[in-house]
């Protein structure tokens, strides 16, 4: 039987500096981090995850123009006032809800050098402790408590820990890759064998794509100060968990826990656009309201008549 680890995972990593060209002109100006999700900003569903998990000590790397974050997770005093000044406790509640989550730092990360070189920014605030990393542009349903069972892994098996999905082989480019091989008596749990960034059609191990939540051995740190830039110019993350497949090595060992819920790339404009609606349609104001508009709208000539429009445009 495996000898349980410390399973003390408290600090949070939120890396969230890219510029969101994906999402252009909107980003101009606005962090894409800020995009409303119904009537959430997404950053605010990460901090959220992390939070219920545990992790109420949360680091946002971020970069230039990225300071509407900073004020979102801030204090509005005079908003708050003229809430209060109207009587309306509901939304007043929603904006103080925002900066009393947990403890949200920020720092700059200087120069857009990769996820792996955000991540290694975080060494002076993580310390000698493992820690959650969660990718701004990933959202995890609330429902799901994927969070929590990488952590609880981390206990079982030491080392680090990655999320896990199947995706089509069509694009496992897309993403890292994992090389795996079961665990004797789990279901969702795999030993990582090997990882591969964005590997080339066909050379892909498996289908199984790293998504963006890590539980991360502070070992990484020493890992990354040793990797080279890879793909794209870039440090990459996948690029010094590598090193860490080994479980010989300290701190060494990756578990990936294989997540078959609901997750919402928001970094993808479709994906996004897929997100507000499912998120939406579940809403407890105005949810049942919103799918019975859609069912409706769906239906309706205008919902064909711009259908067949575009399939004559192409």
């Amino acid at each position: 039987m495996t000898a349980p680890h410390k399973t003390d995972v408290h600090k949070a990593v939120i890396p969230a500096a890219g510029l969101g060209t994906r999402f252009l002109p909107a980003t101009k100006a606005i962090p894409k981090e800020m995009l409303p999700v119904v009537d959430k900003p997404a950053i605010q569903y990460v901090v959220e995850e992390a939070i219920r998990a545990g992790c109420d000590n949360i680091l946002t790397i971020t970069g230039r123009n990225k300071s509407a974050m900073e004020n979102h997770f801030d204090r509005h005093w005079e908003l708050e006032q003229a809430l209060e000044r109207k009587g309306d406790e509901l939304r007043l509640d929603r904006v103080r809800k925002s900066a009393n989550l947990g403890n949200v730092h920020f720092i700059r990360q200087g120069e857009p050098l990769g996820l792996g070189h955000a991540v290694l920014c975080a060494r002076p605030h993580v310390g000698d402790e493992p820690f959650a990393v969660l990718l701004g542009d990933d959202l995890i349903d609330e429902t799901e408590d994927l969070l929590e069972r990488m952590i609880a892994a981390r206990g079982t098996y030491g080392g680090s820990v990655v999320a896990l999905m199947e995706v089509p082989k069509d694009q496992v480019q897309l993403y890292g890759c994992a090389d795996v091989e079961p665990i004797e008596g789990e279901r969702d749990l795999v030993r990582v064998k090997s990882l591969v960034e964005k590997p080339e059609p066909g050379e892909a191990p498996s289908n199984l794509a790293i998504i963006g939540r890590y539980v991360l051995d502070p070992a990484i740190f020493d890992a990354l100060e040793k990797t080279e830039p890879g793909r794209g110019g870039e440090i990459q993350l996948t690029d010094a968990m590598l090193k860490l497949t080994d479980p010989g090595v300290p701190g060494g060992g990756v578990t990936g826990v294989i997540f078959r819920g609901n997750r919402y790339d928001t970094g993808d404009r479709l994906d996004y656009l897929k997100a507000v609606v499912r998120l939406a349609a579940r809403h407890r104001d105005f949810g049942d309201t919103f799918r019975d508009w859609v069912r409706e709208w769906a239906a309706s000539d205008e919902a064909a008549g711009k259908a067949e429009h575009r399939l004559m445009e192409h």
